[in-house]
This record gives C-alpha cells, structure tokens and sequence, in this order.
C-alpha cells in the first residue's frame, strides 16, 4: 500500500542531486561559495535518502498501517527539518559572486522553505489517517502519494536555476553536493549472480549421469566379451 509513495517520494526534486558539470571554469569565488553550501548540504541530503529508504521498508502487502503511517510520519518530519536545514544553508553562504546572484539565492531559499512547509503538511496529513480501516487508510496515502508528485513536478525552477552555469558547475566538483550511496542492495545483480552460479552446479549432475552410462556400458562389453571367451574354451 506504500509503494506509491515511495515511488513519489524517490521522484522528489532534491537541491543538487541532479548535478554533472565537470569542467573547471569557475573561478575561486565561486569555487568558495559551493564549499560554503555542499559542506552544510550533505548531511541534510543523507537525511533525505534516510528517509526515503524507510519508507521504501515500508511497502509489503503485509505492512501493519499502523507501522506505516508511523514510519512515513517520522520519513516526512526528517525529510521537512532537512529542506528547512537546506534553506538555511543556502541562505547563510550569502548570494553566489556571479549575476543576478541574490535573486537567485532568495528564489532558491524560498522553494527550500516551501518543501519544507509542505513535507511538514504531509506528516500532519498522514497522522490523521484512520490506521482501523485499511481501505480508508489505502486511500489517503493514495492522496498523500499523489501531493508528493506534485511537490517533485512542481515548483523548482529557482533550485534548477542555482545549479545552472559557472554555480552549478562549481557546485558539481564539490563532494558534499553530490548524491548520497543507496543505502538497498543491487539484488538483480545477486540474482543474476545466484543464477550463474547455479548453471554450472545444475549442469554437473548430467556430465555424471553420461559418465556413469559409459562406464555402464564398458562393464557390459568387458562381461560379454569374458563370457564369449570361456565358450570358446570350453
């Protein structure tokens, strides 16, 4: 019933997670201002995928709703406190040194403040859910799945703007900025791994079972061949 909103929620616009640049036009200015916001921006980042993947936890057929509206309620108040922590990183480094670079800022702060306000709603949303009723309870993560989509569709284009040009690119370069290591494992890859491992194992047993016909068969011939022999003798 989770899956959904796990879904929106991997979706989501994250300040800098989209990030590629590799070049190195960017002067010390703006080198220092990126500094200044990926070193605040990481652990708030690290939060963010923290919580996604608790909810990700949350997605069997079999989840309790209560577990889950206490899991996606605790994912959504971190993932709130980290948008404000992130706006308030941004806000703090001062206006990037390139043009129109306080609109910028201001913009982008606004927009983190803002996913901060509506993540925080979303929490609110969720604890008033009836957990009694799993069809209602279906339903409005339904809604809240739904929200999600339109926080993640919506509303960063001062975000995409600041990680546009000689920011973005100084941005890129730093660690801090970068996206966070999933925290699952690449169970396809096992899979497959689990599968070739068990090609050779399955395809022993008829190597055996040919080297055992033949052995089989030598045994008869050497019998035969015996028994022709003491005829003859006799």
């Amino acid at each position: 019933m989770n899956k959904k909103l796990a879904a929106a929620l991997s979706g989501g616009a994250v300040l800098v997670l989209t990030l590629s640049g590799c070049s190195d036009d960017s002067d010390n200015k703006v080198n220092d201002w990126a500094k200044k916001v990926c070193d605040q921006v990481q652990p708030q980042l690290q939060k963010i995928a923290n919580a996604n993947a608790s909810i990700q936890q949350q997605t069997a057929d079999n989840s309790k709703p209560a577990d889950v509206q206490k899991t996606d309620s605790a994912a959504f108040q971190q993932i709130s406190q980290a948008y404000k922590s992130l706006g308030t990183a941004v806000d703090s480094a001062g206006p990037p040194p390139v043009d129109d670079g306080e609109t910028t800022q201001e913009e982008a702060v606004k927009e983190l403040n803002a996913s901060s306000k509506a993540y925080a709603d979303l929490k609110t949303e969720v604890d008033a859910l009836d957990t009694k009723d799993q069809a209602k309870f279906a339903d409005g993560l339904k809604g809240i799945a739904d929200e999600l989509n339109k926080i993640s569709t919506s509303g960063d284009q001062a975000l995409k703007k600041l990680q546009s040009g000689e920011v973005g690119v100084a941005m890129s370069k730093q660690k801090g900025c970068q996206k966070p290591t999933a925290s699952t494992g690449p169970s396809g890859s096992a899979a497959a791994d689990a599968d070739a491992d068990a090609s050779p194992e399955g395809a022993a047993p008829e190597k055996e079972d040919s080297s055992d016909k033949d052995s089989d068969k030598d045994s008869s011939d050497k019998e035969s061949t015996e028994k022709d022999s003491s005829e003859k003798k006799a």
